[in-house]
């Protein structure tokens, strides 16, 4: 399928027209509106696409028609689009991706159920630090894997640095292969002997409470053992897809000027790591605003004085929004494309809502 759609601005076709857009940014900017929209101009212009969000607030859930409750792609009614267009999204589930992650790469069903039941467990794939992170990438490999797909939207967590998801599969293989795990796994002879009072601890603790813990958690790391290899396997390949040229990073923000300071971490670290920047798209930003006298002809004098502060006021988060998006250039340079998004007053309640705001991104020099 094509994007020529000549309604679509350059830059947004042309990001519109890879396999996969990883959307990253800090959180507050709007990121997952922004993930959504991008998903809906795709469908517009005649492209079967998913979008994974990974946590909507319960207005854009509501936009979607999403059932918060489904693990699945759900199919978005977007009129109007083209045939052979469609639009599915979905809300990561971390703890039922990992249960599928499981599943798929236990060598055998004793393993998959000693692990699915482990008490161990079922805290760990709901509670483990970054476990969103790792997911996201789980999840994103399966519906990269869909032949039914032409794009996949990807929303990703908040983040301080775009690393801190890129990263995610090496902190996975990090975590599983480290010393302190291999200590207590059966590589390591379950405790070593410098670890013996380590041991005794622990096995006084099982003895006194009846929990059981190291017993658990001894089990759960002999049983992830066999799973090692798919899990390198799975971080290598996610790791080739957001290096390949099909590929675009779309870095969110909005135009304030901690903000714009705030993405150049995500601009070193998405060029360190070789993914390429698509654009920057920035959120939020003021329509034009017209002449005073458009405003202010006919009208009482009282009322007049009033519109002219507040026009004065406008025009001020102008200049600072236009001197944002100078120092945006800058830090972005000069081959990324810079799509401005529109304010509309409010977070997108409906499709329509969602359509709108998609047809207002334009490019900036």
């Amino acid at each position: 399928m094509t994007t020529g759609n000549p309604a679509m601005n350059a830059a947004l076709a042309r990001i519109l027209s890879r396999r996969l857009v990883i959307c990253l940014g800090p959180g507050g900017v709007g990121k997952t509106t922004v993930s959504a929209a991008l998903g809906v101009a795709a469908a517009r212009n005649g492209r079967a696409v998913d979008v994974m969000t990974i946590d909507p607030a319960p207005r854009l859930l509501d936009a979607l028609g999403l059932d918060a409750n489904r693990a699945d792609p759900q199919d978005v009614q977007i009129a109007g689009a083209p045939r052979g267009a469609r639009l599915r999204a979905l809300r990561l589930d971390p703890k039922h991706t990992f249960d599928r992650l499981v599943e798929r790469h236990a060598p055998n069903a004793a393993t998959r159920d000693s692990i699915l039941n482990n008490r161990i467990y079922r805290n760990l794939s709901t509670a483990l630090a970054g476990i969103a992170d790792y997911m996201a990438i789980e999840r994103l490999l399966e519906l990269y894997d869909d032949a039914s797909n032409d794009l996949v939207v990807l929303d990703t967590p908040p983040a301080s640095e775009a690393i801190d998801f890129l990263d995610a599969p090496t902190r996975l293989l990090d975590l599983l292969n480290s010393r302190a795990l291999n200590l207590l796994g059966p590589s390591g002879g379950f405790l070593s002997m410098a670890d013996a009072a380590t041991r005794a601890i622990l096995a006084a603790f099982d003895r006194i409470t009846g929990l059981r813990i190291l017993g658990d958690l001894r089990g759960l790391l002999v049983s992830f053992e066999s799973m090692y290899q798919g899990f390198a396997e799975r971080a290598g390949r996610a790791r080739s897809l957001m290096q390949a040229e099909t590929t675009h990073a779309v870095v969110i923000t909005t135009a304030e000027p901690e903000r714009i300071l705030q993405i150049e971490p995500f601009i070193a670290s998405l060029a360190a790591s070789g993914i390429a920047v698509g654009a920057v798209v920035v959120n939020r930003v003021g329509f034009d605003l017209p002449d005073r006298s458009a405003l202010t002809n006919g009208i009482a004098s009282a009322i007049r004085r009033k519109l002219a502060r507040n026009l004065r006021d406008f025009r001020a988060l102008q200049r600072r929004e236009d001197a944002a998006l100078l120092e945006l250039r800058k830090v972005v340079g000069p081959g990324t494309a810079i799509i401005a998004a529109p304010d509309l007053g409010a977070e997108p309640r409906s499709l329509k809502d969602l359509s709108e705001f998609a047809a207002r991104l334009t490019e900036r020099e």
